[in-house]
């Protein structure tokens, strides 16, 4: 596994991060299956379509707290082929 890859492992599975990220996607992932699927839920109209789009629901918002929580812990890698610009200050007329 590439050193990167293996930094992102250890952010998303640091119980910590998983344990919010997990509670994040099961009370999203819950809400939105109420609000999109309940009517199909209640009657009981049990599909493997309505089955994939119940998992989509909790695995959507588990996703996106990870990449949250991944731009927020890694820093951003500057592609070789571009060079950091270089800071410059604005003078002032006196």
């Amino acid at each position: 596994m590439k050193p990167r890859l293996q930094q992102l492992m250890q952010v998303v599975f640091y119980p910590p991060h998983l344990k919010r990220t997990g509670w994040i996607a099961l009370v999203v992932g819950t809400w939105l299956t109420a609000f999109n699927q309940g009517d199909l839920i209640i009657q009981g109209d049990w599909t493997l379509i309505l089955g994939g789009k119940v998992v989509l629901n909790y695995l959507t918002p588990f996703v996106v707290a990870n990449l949250g929580l991944i731009a927020r812990t890694m820093p951003a890698e500057t592609p070789v082929h571009e060079t950091p610009r270089r800071q410059t200050t604005v003078r002032r007329k006196q």
